[in-house]
């Protein structure tokens, strides 16, 4: 049992890391010069951008490395490395859970939900709603706001998102509009 909470411990870690981590090195504007603030910044201006998976993969890599030592020697090795196993392996999960929000219509009530309350932050306002896996810390910091209906920029359109006719598809319609585009004066 104690291994569980050893691992959910981890969870809950990466979850206060993905907050601090997307809030500050992600949006503050003195911290965003950073190998991660760089490629947020592309993805939050070019919407389908993602860092490629191999940089993930290594960030993952070098997180255990860098943890796994520090994390035997306070806990010991079973639960140390559990709670490396938790915090890496929620980190991973929130890398999928991110890009499933980006490129998949639907996938469960909590996906649905997850992507709404992320999107708010891309689409409406990047000093909230941080939290991509859970609005907890969004709770505690006071950055949480509960979205309504997602106006999402036409040139940030998410091809899912769309029917044939290049409009929100139904079962989009009562959570998403698209922002069109103000055509210039002639």
């Amino acid at each position: 049992m104690s291994i569980v909470i050893a691992a959910a411990l981890g969870i809950l870690t990466w979850s206060f890391m993905e907050y601090v981590i997307h809030r500050w090195a992600g949006h503050h504007k003195r911290l965003t010069g950073n190998v991660f603030g760089v490629e947020h910044i592309a993805h939050h201006s070019r919407g389908h951008y993602f860092a490629p998976a191999w940089k993930k993969g290594l960030a993952a890599l070098a997180f255990a490395a860098v943890l796994v030592g520090p994390a035997i020697l306070v806990a010991g090795a079973t639960h140390g490395v559990a709670w490396v196993v938790g915090t890496v392996g929620f980190y991973l999960y929130y890398e999928l859970l991110h890009r499933l929000e980006h490129v998949n219509g639907g996938f469960s009530p909590y996906g649905r939900w997850a992507r709404k309350h992320h999107f708010y932050h891309h689409f409406h306002d990047p000093t909230t709603n941080h939290g991509v896996t859970s609005p907890i810390w969004d709770r505690v910091f006071g950055t949480y706001v509960a979205p309504d209906v997602i106006k999402v920029p036409e040139k940030l359109m998410l091809p899912w998102l769309l029917d044939t006719q290049g409009e929100v598809r139904t079962e989009y319609a009562a959570d998403y509009e698209i922002r069109r585009r103000k055509k210039a004066a002639a």
